[in-house]
């Protein structure tokens, strides 16, 4: 064997043992959904006798009155679908006027988005928190464990992000595309909505698992604008409830965290091709 064979046979060796390894918590969160309490804590990692348990575990976790599985669904379903749908429409729109408005300024504002993808999200949260108060004091309006704020949390943070992504690929669209429309009548909304929104179907799919992702699996976000206790919680937040009250019961810990990654994964496996095509086109078009 060449040089050349022997490193892609340990480039090969390696990726499937990385591959193994990010399968491991996958693994044991799947066979122990199936055992019962005892069987987690005495052998973590063996199969489980009876994968009929399994089914009892997810009644279990869908009726507890203290998990409230399907009122938390509701709550990250509606939390995450709205949150992409603004930051899609709106990142989009701002990439757009962004890239065709040939200004310092436009630059100035485009790099101070790309700026803010930096900052740790650690720096900002009490700052974001003493703000939402305040607009609670002055105009009444209630942010704090209300949907509006965790919405505007969500949509600001991801926009740097998406607006990034937006921008790259809008720059590679030939400008002579929206002259012909302005050319056949079209107004700029219209423009913008008729010929450049549908072109950006791969990057929108991008945008959509990128940020789909981190949404529904976000725990930190929802703990400080939503809080323990209150009506509207996402999943991870009621798993986190659940596993505080019920710390020896392993088998309905793990029944709920399988639970929480069912919907995002298939979401994943059905999306996932699109990151790297969206990443890319503007780069190659």
């Amino acid at each position: 064997m060449t040089r050349k064979n022997h490193s892609l046979w340990a480039l090969e060796v390696l990726t499937a043992i990385l591959f193994l390894l990010f399968l491991i918590p996958f693994y044991m969160v799947f066979v122990n959904s199936a055992k019962g309490p005892f069987e987690v804590t005495s052998a973590p990692l063996r199969l489980p006798d009876h994968w009929g348990n399994i089914w009892k575990n997810i009644v279990a976790i869908w009726t507890s009155p203290n998990i409230r599985y399907p009122q938390s669904f509701v709550s990250s379903l509606v939390i995450t679908v709205s949150s992409l749908i603004l930051l899609n429409v709106l990142s989009a729109q701002a990439a757009w006027v962004l890239v065709r408005t040939k200004t310092r300024s436009s630059s100035t504002i485009f790099m101070i988005f790309v700026a803010a993808m930096i900052i740790p999200f650690q720096i900002v949260m009490f700052p974001l928190l003493e703000w939402f108060r305040k607009v609670y004091e002055l105009t009444g309006i209630h942010l704090l464990r209300a949907y509006a704020g965790i919405l505007l949390a969500y949509v600001g943070f991801g926009m740097s992000q998406s607006i990034f992504l937006f921008h790259g690929f809008i720059k590679s669209i030939p400008l002579e595309l929206e002259e012909a429309a302005i050319i056949d009548g079209c107004t700029k909304p219209q423009v913008f909505y008729r010929v450049i929104f549908p072109i950006l179907k791969p990057i929108h799919a991008t945008v959509l698992v990128l940020n789909g992702i981190w949404i529904w699996n976000d725990f930190l976000l929802p703990l400080l604008v939503l809080g323990k206790g209150n009506r509207i919680q996402t999943i991870p937040l009621a798993v986190a409830n659940f596993a505080g009250a019920f710390v020896k019961q392993w088998d309905l810990i793990m029944t709920a965290i399988l639970m929480a990654m069912i919907p995002i994964v298939i979401f994943f496996i059905f999306a996932q091709r699109f990151i790297i095509r969206g990443m890319v086109a503007g780069s190659i078009k």
